[in-house]
């Protein structure tokens, strides 16, 4: 075993625990800003849609990112439930459920790493490194990832458009 595999055989627990606790300090309560809201909408439903571009020729790969997604979307409409929304004088507020949060963002911080160990394993091997989109489990992880947190920050932004509609009509 040479040195720059043992530093990473060292270093990957210290790069999940930071992950984790970055993670657990993201699913605590937090003000609720729109344009948060647009833009993870966008950027995980392009998580879905980048991949699934790529998979129309492949029918099976493409069920499988499906699958994650329709798994996510569930997911996240259980979240949106367990969801505490606050409504104050100072704004807007949501405190998300951490464990739901925590064990989606998880998930897919281990396939990412485990790819990652996987190119790292046969970089001096003949054979082409595999495409992000070759792998069932990627794009379940991919496709429950995206389906999640693209399912809450289209919930959050519901609730906050009821809101501004609501204000607007003069109703309390």
């Amino acid at each position: 075993m040479n040195l720059t595999t043992l530093a990473l055989l060292v270093l990957t627990p210290f790069l999940v625990w930071r992950v984790y606790s970055r993670l657990k300090t993201m699913m605590a309560r937090q003000r609720s800003i729109m344009s948060r809201h647009w833009t993870g909408l966008g950027v995980f439903l392009a998580m879905v849609l980048v991949p699934a571009s790529e998979l129309v020729s492949r029918p099976p790969m493409l069920g499988w990112l499906a699958l994650g997604a329709v798994f996510g979307v569930a997911y996240g409409v259980w979240g949106l439930r367990l969801t505490r929304f606050e409504d104050t004088d100072e704004g807007c507020y949501f405190t998300p459920n951490a464990r739901l949060g925590i064990l989606i963002a998880m998930l897919f911080t281990a396939r990412i790493l485990y790819l990652g160990f996987e190119m790292y394993a046969n970089q001096g091997s003949n054979t082409p490194p595999p495409r992000f989109t070759d792998s069932l489990l990627t794009m379940l992880a991919v496709g429950v990832t995206g389906g999640y947190f693209g399912t809450f920050s289209a919930g959050v932004l519901r609730w906050r458009l009821r809101l501004k509609k609501a204000a607007k009509a003069g109703l309390p």
